[in-house]
């Protein structure tokens, strides 16, 4: 049986092979417009990536000279940033000033008694105010420390709960305002009232005592061998040198009245050793007199004093239990000694705790601190219909500064309103003044100048790449990655005729060397001269390499760092200066730069023109492709058609051969 031929199927005759053969002959316009298609297309990335390289460097160029330059920053540094630290607005000035810190601001504090810890609050309204600013909540009543959090939930910035373990069965409730000053007091209503007054947060205010305990130099006596007399006294408080003391008599009608009650505080102050008064007197110099060449001296001073042995060196004592009450019978009773770190330490003396007091007895056994003591105040607590805190662990107070002799108050410890353009931020009290420096942030000029630097030299580089078909101007670039390498082999000498790089990269190299004169005393005029220069690495005088002819920068930091330390305002000049006083920059390098980029990356400017003529191309090519490939098909149908018509043809033609060559046969063989 003959083997069975389809046309267009079984390829007897290679007619597929044949087709093939046409139709590569008939694509060879279409690989040609693909490859002018890729063409545009890799030239349009390229465009972008310089627009892209273009608007970076013009980012980094306007912060430069805008409002925000780095020039302007300010950092401010403190002689005590424990007691004092600042921060300088941009618009602060460059100077020193010191800051005595007086007292700082605190807010409200107040501790209960020890609490049970198994304690259950009762339910009720409670209400807690802060002077506008009023926290209420209904409670249902329940444990303490859920009574805590219910409370913080509701907080607003304004008052805060805390729970204090004091031992393992009970615990302390410490309610606080978030608020400092003066006027800030926290109140307690409703149910907080009573409940305050149940855990011995809060009692009643004292009066004023009808007799009040009053310390004068002439009330007082020496403390055993402490002397009383060099006991120092002012308006408010009173200083006690290293050994020594007094005793003050309680006169038995204050004593008498229970509910009296004398308040003071004492605080230990360090003295330095130099400080420290000689132990035995020191004579002047005898005096001499001078005639032409002759010297007259006078006799040693004779005080008739025997001669003083040398002295013993004596251990320094520190001792913090300095009060005492003096029982009738002659005893002492210490007191709670000082805190340490030189804290005031609040002492409330209540008669009905010593029915035998007789004095108060203070004694500084000390060799290198003196006590600072406050004027004692006398007040009853007897009888009174308001309400004080018991515990407190800090009182509202506004902080006090002294600045330029005069005292300043204010409510908070950031304080923007007594040195101009600069907060104040009061950490603790300073014991002297404390000297702040405003000065320009070196730093984040110098960091914005390195990026200045880099995304110049990474535009540079993308230009000599699309202008130039040398190799080494990639292998020169030490940062590029093997696969940046390759992509730049590829776009190298991409744009050789395209005179707008060309010339653009000419442009901003005469801008980068320019000299400057902005101000007729200007050191700094030029780039150069802050470190920053083709060839800043070898001073200038490196001779003539290939790397430094295609324009990169380096920086000399060392020279930069001296000019951002003695002429900041020479640099900031330089980048952008206002020459005509209407309080708009129109000179220097950064304003020129930005002002050569934007011709390019503007809208309508040199690069969009460039990608707008390559979309155009890109959208003709792409439809010339389209038409193409339909052609194409078109052709490849009809040669399939026509070969398949040829096919059938000679299967035609050669069936009826067969046909007469069989029947020729079968007629001979019937003769």
């Amino acid at each position: 049986m003959a083997d069975i031929s389809i046309p267009g199927v079984t390829d007897k005759y290679k007619t597929n092979d044949l087709i093939k053969s046409l139709m590569e002959a008939e694509r060879v316009p279409l690989k040609k417009e693909q490859s002018r298609l890729d063409s545009y297309k890799t030239e349009q990335t390229a465009w972008r990536n310089v627009n892209g390289h273009m608007s970076s460097l013009r980012e980094s160029v306007r912060s430069l000279y805008s409002f925000d330059n780095p020039f302007n920053s300010k950092l401010a540094s403190s002689s005590n940033e424990a007691a004092l630290t600042a921060s300088p607005k941009r618009d602060a000035s460059v100077e020193s000033f010191k800051i005595e810190v007086l007292e700082t601001a605190k807010a409200d504090r107040f501790l209960s008694a020890e609490l049970d810890g198994k304690m259950q609050v009762p339910a009720g309204t409670y209400e807690y105010r802060v002077n506008e600013k009023t926290i209420s909540f209904n409670w249902k009543g329940g444990k303490l420390s859920d009574f805590v959090s219910a409370l913080n939930r509701r907080s607003a910035n304004t008052v805060k709960a805390s729970l204090i373990g004091v031992t393992k069965n009970t615990q302390a409730l410490l309610i606080e305002s978030l608020v400092t000053g003066s006027e800030n007091r926290l109140i307690f209503s409703k149910a907080a009232q009573d409940f305050a007054l149940q855990t011995g947060m809060i009692g009643k205010a004292p009066k004023t005592a009808k007799e009040s305990f009053t310390l004068k130099r002439d009330t007082i006596k020496a403390a055993g061998d402490l002397n009383s007399k060099t006991v120092e006294f002012t308006d408010k408080e009173l200083s006690l040198p290293p050994r020594s003391g007094f005793e003050a008599s309680v006169s038995q009608k204050i004593g008498a009245e229970k509910g009296n009650v004398i308040r003071f505080s004492i605080r230990a102050v360090d003295i330095p050793p130099e400080e420290i008064l000689p132990n035995k007197p020191e004579l002047p110099a005898s005096g001499t007199v001078h005639f032409k060449d002759i010297v007259l001296s006078n006799e040693e001073l004779d005080t008739k004093l025997p001669e003083s042995a040398e002295p013993v060196i004596k251990e320094p004592v520190e001792d913090d239990t300095v009060l005492f009450v003096k029982n009738a019978d002659g005893s002492e009773i210490p007191l709670t000694p000082l805190k340490a770190n030189g804290e005031d330490t609040a002492y409330a003396v209540k008669m009905s705790d010593y029915p035998d007091i007789r004095s108060l007895v203070v004694k500084n056994n000390n060799t290198h601190k003196k006590l600072v003591m406050s004027a004692p105040e006398t007040v009853n607590t007897s009888v009174s219909t308001e309400y004080i805190p018991l515990n407190p662990a800090e009182t509202a107070s506004d902080a006090k500064i002294k600045y330029q002799g005069i005292t300043i108050t204010r409510p908070t410890n950031e304080i923007e309103d007594v040195v101009p353009n600069v907060t104040l931020n009061l950490h603790a009290q300073t014991e002297k003044p404390a000297t702040i420096t405003i000065e320009p942030d070196k730093e984040a000029a110098k960091e914005a100048l390195i990026t200045f630097v880099g995304k110049y030299n990474r535009l540079v580089a993308e230009m000599n790449i699309l202008t130039q078909t040398k190799p080494e101007i990639i292998t020169e670039l030490e940062y590029f990655t093997d696969e940046e390498k390759k992509a730049a082999e590829e776009r190298l000498g991409m744009f050789q005729t395209e005179f707008a790089l060309v010339n653009g990269k000419r442009s901003l190299q005469t801008i980068m060397t320019n000299r400057y004169p902005l101000t007729e005393d200007a050191e700094i005029t030029m780039l150069s001269q802050a470190g920053i220069s083709s060839s800043a690495s070898t001073g200038g005088f490196a001779g003539i390499t290939p790397s430094r002819l295609r324009g990169y920068l380096e920086i000399d930091e060392k020279k930069l760092d001296a000019a951002l330390q003695n002429n900041m305002q020479d640099i900031k000049n330089l980048f952008g200066y206002d020459s005509d006083g209407d309080l708009i920059v129109d000179s220097g390098i950064a304003f020129a730069l930005d002002k050569n980029l934007q011709s390019f990356t503007q809208i309508g400017g040199i690069i969009a023109s460039k990608t707008s003529l390559l979309n155009n191309r890109i959208g003709s090519s792409e439809k010339n492709i389209e038409s193409l490939e339909k052609k194409l098909k078109q052709k490849e149908q009809e040669l399939k058609t026509k070969y398949g018509q040829m096919e059938a043809a000679l299967n035609s033609l050669e069936k009826q051969s067969d046909s007469i060559t069989n029947f020729s046969n079968n007629q001979g063989g019937g003769r």
